[in-house]
């Protein structure tokens, strides 16, 4: 068994300065940077409470994502803290590079709002904020 730590990519509440980023800390998580997908998936916004991203054939643009430098036990802790229709599976970024990431089962967006338009998390959530506000 390695120590290596895992790279992770994260598209939503785990971010930075967001609500579940403090889960990622207590896994002793280290930020590595932000970056985009492939352009293969499409996002959607879970009741306005965190997003899902989904990996499609057709359609999909590039979303922002954060990686990070994650020790394997903390993979777990993470996805044990994560809402209910998260799952980690295998991510392309725009490099072509493929890490773990937090996904959406397709199930989780049936007749919920697709934000993939706005690219991310963070822009749709602004947005958001900035209409609620006018």
């Amino acid at each position: 068994m390695t120590d290596k730590a895992i790279y992770l990519a994260v598209n939503g509440t785990l971010m930075r300065g967001l609500a579940l980023n403090g889960n990622l800390l207590k896994a002793k998580a280290m930020f590595v940077e932000e970056t985009t997908t492939a352009p293969i998936y499409r996002l959607w916004s879970i009741q306005d409470r965190h997003p899902a991203m989904v990996r499609v054939a057709e359609g999909g643009k590039a979303i922002a994502v954060e990686i990070w430098a994650v020790p394997p036990v903390g993979v777990c802790a993470i996805l044990l803290q994560e809402p209910p229709g998260l799952c980690i599976g295998k991510v392309v970024l725009a490099n072509n590079e493929v890490v773990l990431g937090v996904l959406g089962e397709p199930f989780l967006c049936e007749d919920q709002r697709e934000i993939t338009e706005w690219e991310s998390w963070r822009a749709y959530t602004e947005n958001e904020k900035v209409k609620s506000n006018s």
